[in-house]
């Protein structure tokens, strides 16, 4: 495994991709899908012939030597990876354009899961490629963020660490102070892998119990782990297995709001301390509380007026529709549950998609699948603003010790501010592109929260209806592509690629 692991990233990613596809061939193969197992096989044989030689080629070089590389790897990974993963999507439909084959690819690599496509119009190997991409995906992410990430305090590391962005003290950086990169990426795939397809198989399973049909168990199961959102039959409403399906997917999206829920390899003080004091976990927590009661108080405010004050299961379903739909759009999964209808025609009033597009935007927890500008941020910013309040109360008060505590409420505060400027800038930049693109402002917007906190199924349930990005041309497709990759790697890492000194090291 070391010498494969010496080979450059990129061509590793491939090498998996091209196995992968053997999954779908085979599937289809079973319901005698002869036309979609052939796109796949040939396309796998294609692709592990094309890595073998490559691999061979460059067997005598030493490629991931250093942090940056491995990054520069994986923005190359985004970007051009889903055109060999577009051949054989693009081969089976048969009825799309190749832009639109890639950026559904780039969609599904991403884990935003923005479709291109009505769930009806594809076949169940097409479905399961774009959902098992998704899920690789979400692995890449897991593994990069430990292994790439957190030693170059990227990713949301740098509001702890004692480093800035790109030069961690503590733990490395991307001059090998940890230790070999190689040796990182190892540890790494031999702690999170069996991990992560663990979860996966165990909420599949459950799933089939609950009497879910089998290729949405494993769908929906993906799409959980991975924060994708990919689905066979439009989302969560549409499950077989109704409440029982919902409430399992709700379980398991708690892995999405911190990273202590299952690893402590990159934490040091809240692994110590457990969960309960991680504050990306408590501060979610109290999102996903606060804001279905938010709806229940204002539907049953609603439902007062109109005398149905007293309809108690209507205000449990309407409560219960809420909690999952807020933990699944702040975790950036984006299901909806089946009872957010009801949730919004209890009271008559039809709840805005704006707070589904917020919480999407805060995201989940650091060095997760979770997309958005993570809850670390959000956390820093929290107290970095009580502590100026106490102070103007106050002006002898002394802050909280701790050298953690210290360093996320003046470095951490700062880098977390100068984050959300830069997301800000990103955003108005996006929604000024589709607007020049011929996009109305609304959907300009909602298409750009979609795309970079990496939440596709904002697209369709933002708005007062659902956006058919397909319609809408060429240059919004190009510019979601974009908007999805930046979303995934984050801005600041894309500066920090720009930064001489690491360049030099």
């Amino acid at each position: 495994m070391a010498l494969l692991l010496r080979l450059p990233l990129f061509l590793m990613l491939m090498a998996v991709m091209s196995l992968s596809m053997l999954v779908p061939w085979g599937y289809a193969l079973v319901i005698e899908e002869f036309h979609d197992a052939r796109a796949f096989l040939y396309s796998a044989l294609v692709g592990l012939i094309l890595t073998t030689l490559v691999g061979v080629a460059l067997s005598n070089r030493h490629h991931n030597t250093s942090g940056l590389r491995q990054l520069l790897a994986l923005l190359a990974a985004f970007i051009f990876l889903p055109l060999f993963l577009a051949v054989p999507f693009f081969e089976a439909v048969r009825t799309t354009t190749f832009l639109s084959a890639y950026v559904e690819m780039v969609s599904s690599l991403t884990t935003t899961g923005a479709t291109m496509f009505d769930p009806a119009r594809l076949s169940g190997p097409e479905h399961l490629w774009r959902g098992q991409v998704g899920w690789i995906g979400g692995l890449m992410i897991w593994v990069a963020a430990s292994a790439i990430l957190a030693p170059m305090t990227l990713g949301g590391f740098e509001i702890t660490a004692s480093g800035e962005p790109g030069q961690s003290v503590a733990q490395g950086s991307a001059r090998g102070a940890e230790g070999d990169p190689v040796r990182r990426l190892e540890r790494s795939l031999r702690a999170l892998v069996p991990l992560y397809a663990g979860l996966t198989l165990a909420l599949c399973l459950m799933l089939l119990v609950a009497g879910e049909r089998p290729l949405v168990a494993l769908m929906h199961a993906m799409a959980v782990m991975a924060t994708s959102g990919i689905s066979p039959v439009g989302g969560a409403d549409g499950m077989a297995s109704g409440l029982a399906g919902e409430m399992l997917l709700f379980c398991f999206m708690f892995f999405a709001l911190s990273r202590l829920t299952f690893s402590t390899d990159t934490t040091s003080q809240a692994s110590r301390q457990g969960l309960t004091y991680d504050p990306e976990f408590r501060l979610a927590l109290v999102i996903i509380t606060l804001v279905p009661m938010l709806f229940v108080l204002r539907h049953w405010w609603a439902a007062f007026d109109v005398g149905e004050e007293q309809d108690l299961i209507a205000g449990l379903r309407s409560l219960w529709g809420g909690l999952f739909t807020a933990l699944s759009f702040l975790s950036t999964t984006g299901f909806l549950s089946a009872d957010w209808a009801t949730a919004q025609d209890w009271s008559g009033l039809s709840t805005p998609g704006t707070i589904l597009m917020g919480l999407a935007i805060i995201g989940g927890g650091v060095a997760t699948t979770a997309g958005g500008v993570k809850l670390m941020r959000v956390y820093a910013l929290y107290i970095n603003g009580t502590r100026e309040v106490e102070r103007l109360i106050h002006p002898s008060s002394v802050g909280r010790t701790g050298l953690v505590s210290r360093r996320i409420r003046r470095e951490g505060a700062f880098i977390a501010w100068v984050f959300f400027m830069m997301f800000a800038v990103t955003l108005a930049a996006f929604n000024l592109g589709f607007g020049l693109a011929g996009v109305d402002f609304e959907q300009g917007m909602i298409l750009t929260v979609a795309a970079l906190s990496n939440t596709g199924p904002l697209i369709l349930h933002a708005g007062q209806e659902a956006i058919a990005v397909q319609s809408l041309g060429d240059p919004v497709l190009g510019l979601m592509a974009g908007g999805m990759i930046l979303g995934r790697l984050e801005l600041l890492a894309i500066v920090v690629m720009l930064s001489p000194d690491l360049w030099r090291s």
